[in-house]
């Protein structure tokens, strides 16, 4: 791991509060759609945002102890969260099923950058537990992405 002060690990706690924000703002999000979903698709996709939902969640606390173990903060509020995500807003209650899992499918494209760049930030740093853990993260992002490319076709 780096010394504390490094650049490389000030640029990897940014990255990871970063991955820990999009987390939080796209569970959120996805906990919105799936109470909000009606058509005739309603049954798969309010269970599939359920699904996704809570995966996303159970990723947050290990994305926020890595950050502890780098002896750094990590956000601490709704505002640091809004400051720090890349995920729309989206307040709306009346989508229509296909503009919610498009909207879905976006953010969670974006999320695999995200962690892209939490792996770059983590090599650079010398993190490998880091390093390492993020593939995982980043698998499961990737299979969201999947699924909801899927519901497309």
């Amino acid at each position: 791991m780096a010394p504390k002060g490094d650049n490389s690990n000030k640029a990897l706690v940014e990255a990871l509060n970063g991955a820990l924000a999009d987390h939080l703002a796209l569970y959120v999000k996805t906990k919105n759609f799936h109470w909000h979903v009606r058509g005739p698709r309603f049954r798969d996709l309010h269970l599939l945002f359920d699904e996704q939902a809570q995966q996303i969640l159970s990723v947050t606390d290990s994305i926020a102890e890595r950050v502890r173990k780098n002896d750094a903060p990590t956000l601490t509020s709704i505002g640091a969260i809004a400051g720090a995500t890349q995920v729309k807003d989206e307040d709306s209650t009346g989508l229509e099923a296909e503009a919610m899992v498009a909207q879905l499918l976006d953010d969670n494209g974006k999320l695999v950058e995200r962690l892209k760049q939490v792996k770059d930030a983590a090599e650079e740093a010398g993190d490998n537990a880091t390093s390492g853990v993020v593939d995982e993260w980043t698998d499961f992002a990737e299979e969201r992405v999947w699924f909801l490319r899927q519901t497309t076709r």
